[in-house]
């Protein structure tokens, strides 16, 4: 083995041989390993989410290939990290440099692993969807972030490598302990007589666990904080190996492990957010590495936990994430967000009884009114340039995002801007001017739409529905065929334009009308049958 020597190597292969991990010495999971490495072809692919799980699972695979021949280091290893674009900034610097790291261990080390970043598609980040379409803030009913922001960028990754190899074994750090549920879903999918799993939504895609039985403790003991003393030890986990060495042991790869105990640490030791690869992976929830903007759960105790602990540059982004966490009230609902959805209805609720629908006059609410994302997006400009002063690479909302926020704003179903409003709130804020597609934009503006606010509803129309119908025309105007637009146009008439009140009202007319109908046919139904009965007593059919 090739190792960054900060002890020595007798020790460290004395670690591996003597120490129990779930009742097996570790050389036993090590040995696992490179039986399951070296059994066939099929490369794999590490999730790694910086936390403490993954990094564990990580040191085994790295400690399992140092024990290899070169010549049986025959396929490739790919780690893999999910960034969402709103991960927690000491959580995103942590994880860089630690696949810097493992990238240059195994470089040094001649073994056959890579590290990689996935982030989600410009259309598809946080921002593009909640600032940009207006997506409410994620709750446990609607969490739309986790499939477009975590599994979609993995799950790219992973039908890549199978479009290249044909076959892909996914490594994960999941554990029995950590989530039934996953353990579950896994078990249930597992290959008999096999170490694998069969992916849950990906063919030709495995899943391996190798750390599946380990507990808390065995995980704090393979990322070595050797540098506590025996009363600080994490989780309480007491051996010799703490008691030995003064200093952290280094990871095989040369990185240092007291950068993530920390983390824990100053969190209040909240578990980490996994590398989700399909809809069975357990939410974050309260977990320590995950997004600052997640909505999920009603206070994020582990970012509080960190300000308290003197990562106090924080508090800004703390204070957004509640803000958008209290937009998500059911009292706020109708203040923030439209009542029209993004398919231009009004969609009442309904309730149930005996069986049968009943349509109420309450309605679910639609993505956030454009004045709030505007004022939304100004309050996070501007709180990206203070931190940034502070937090030289911080970067809350990339510049193609803000690209993607102005193509919705500029095309947005309902409320279109046509004031074209980002460019001037990131001159303002940023007092940048970015490069600016043009065509993006539409020839009429910010007089031409207050003219329209003025005259419209003065012929009972809305200037909504008017600026859409202009937009429409705008954008096929100059084509030779013009197909469709006529019921483009329709679409757009029959969208309800009203307010919420007027449309509420325009349906009580009908239900009331539908309802009459309803009786007098039910009436005459009975008229009928009466009828009938008498014919049938006459013995007249």
């Amino acid at each position: 083995m090739t190792l960054a020597k900060q002890f020595d190597l007798e020790d460290y292969i004395e670690f591996i041989e003597q120490e129990e991990f779930s009742g097996l010495p570790l050389k036993d999971y090590v040995a696992n390993v490179q039986r399951v490495y070296l059994q066939d072809t099929r490369p794999w692919v590490i999730g790694y989410s910086g936390g403490k799980d993954s990094s564990a699972v990580m040191v085994l695979v790295y400690l399992a290939l140092l024990g290899l021949k070169p010549e049986e280091r025959h396929k490739h290893v790919f780690v893999v990290a999910s960034d969402t674009l709103v991960e927690t900034p000491i959580v995103v610097n942590h994880v860089n440099r630690s696949l810097e790291a493992i990238q240059r261990g195994a470089a040094r080390d001649k073994l056959p692993i890579t590290s990689h970043k996935v982030v989600p598609k410009t259309n598809e980040t946080f921002w593009a969807n909640l600032l940009g379409k207006g997506y409410p803030a994620p709750t446990r009913s609607f969490r739309w972030c986790t499939e477009r922001m975590k599994i979609d960028p993995v799950s790219s990754f992973i039908t890549d490598k199978v479009s290249q190899y044909e076959e892909v074994i996914v490594v994960l750090g999941s554990r029995s302990q950590e989530s039934a549920s996953r353990a579950q879903v896994i078990a249930k999918h597992k290959i008999d007589g096999s170490d694998l799993a069969k992916h849950t939504t990906l063919s030709n895609a495995f899943i391996y666990t190798p750390i599946d039985m380990w507990g808390v403790d065995d995980v704090w003991k393979i990322l070595r904080f050797c540098h506590l003393e025996q009363q600080d030890t994490p989780y309480g986990v007491k051996n010799k190996w703490f008691d030995k060495y003064e200093l952290e042991w280094e990871t095989p790869w040369g990185g240092k492990n007291l950068v993530l105990w920390n983390l824990y640490k100053d969190s209040s030791g909240q578990g980490e957010c996994p590398m989700v690869i399909d809809e069975t992976t357990p939410s974050c929830g309260n977990s320590r590495f995950g997004c600052w903007t997640c909505t999920v759960v009603t206070k994020d105790r582990a970012m509080e936990s960190l300000v308290q602990n003197g990562e106090t540059w924080m508090l800004p982004l703390l204070k957004f994430r509640n803000i958008l966490s209290r937009s998500t009230s059911p009292k706020l609902k109708k203040k923030y967000r439209s009542h029209i959805r993004r398919d231009g209805r009004l969609a009442f609720k309904t309730l149930r009884e005996d069986g049968e629908k009943i349509l109420t006059d309450d309605y679910t609410t639609g993505p956030y009114k454009l004045k709030y994302r505007k004022m939304a997006m100004t309050l996070l400009l501007r709180m990206q340039k203070q931190l940034s002063a502070k937090q030289k690479d911080l970067e809350l909302i990339t510049v193609p995002e803000l690209h993607a926020v102005r193509h919705e704003w500029l095309n947005d179903p309902n409320e279109p801007d046509w004031d074209d409003s980002l460019p001037k709130i990131v001159f303002a804020e940023l007092g940048l001017t970015l490069d600016w597609s043009v065509d993006d934009t539409n020839q009429f503006g910010n007089a031409e739409g207050e003219l329209l606010n003025e005259i419209a509803p003065k012929h009972g129309v809305s200037p909504q529905m008017l600026k859409k119908l202009i937009d429409l025309e705008t954008s096929m105007s100059g084509l030779v065929r013009r197909s469709g637009i006529f019921s483009k146009i329709g679409k757009l008439i029959q969208q309800d334009w009203e307010s919420a009140d007027d449309i509420i009202a325009n349906n009580l007319e009908l239900r009331q009308s539908q309802m009459r109908q309803s009786n007098h046919v039910k009436q005459l139904e009975q008229e009928l049958k009466l009828i009938n009965t008498l014919l049938e007593r006459e013995g007249i059919k």
